[in-house]
């Protein structure tokens, strides 16, 4: 299971998760980690499009810790219903989501953190980040990064019980 932050623009249009840039990334990411959409399932932490209007255009705005509460029994049931023996939290707002509290990624990004319930998340990035970073090396160093700590998930995923 992959959670994101919350629908973007195009994903709030469309009604479908990452199906806009920070999607593009995400597809490109999952291929060169030897995943596709079909081997997940895909969602947000956050269920509403939060966004600012200017003029025609709405902006993202971060979602606060209320919305992240409230949106957390949405998860939870999905979860219920996947059962994943993984989940992917893909940003701060996803890992709070999951974790039920702040944590910093650098510190847990790429190692398999237990859960409460006996579920085991592994942290990154969200996909978006990646698309933030004006330095090509750099974004395809992190991109690289993102990579690998799928293909972690992958490993983890493979390893006998």
């Amino acid at each position: 299971m992959l959670v994101g932050e919350q629908p973007g623009d195009q994903e709030d249009i469309q009604g479908k998760p990452f199906v806009g840039p920070a999607g593009r990334v995400l597809d490109e990411a999952l291929e060169a980690a030897g995943l596709s959409r079909g081997d997940c399932f895909i969602t947000n932490a956050v269920k509403h499009f939060k966004f600012e209007q200017r003029g025609k255009r709405r902006l993202h705005k971060r979602p606060g810790a209320y919305e992240i509460d409230r949106c957390h029994i949405w998860l939870d049931s999905e979860i219920a219903l996947v059962t994943p023996a993984l989940i992917v939290a893909m940003g701060a707002t996803a890992v709070r989501s999951v974790c039920g509290k702040p944590m910093t990624i650098g510190k847990i990004r790429g190692h398999a953190i237990a859960l409460p319930d006996n579920r085991r998340m592994l942290a990154t990035v969200h996909p978006s980040y990646i698309l933030r970073i004006r330095d090509q090396d750099d974004r395809h160093a992190q991109f690289r990064k993102f990579v690998t700590d799928l293909k972690a998930g992958i490993r983890f995923l493979k390893k006998p019980a």
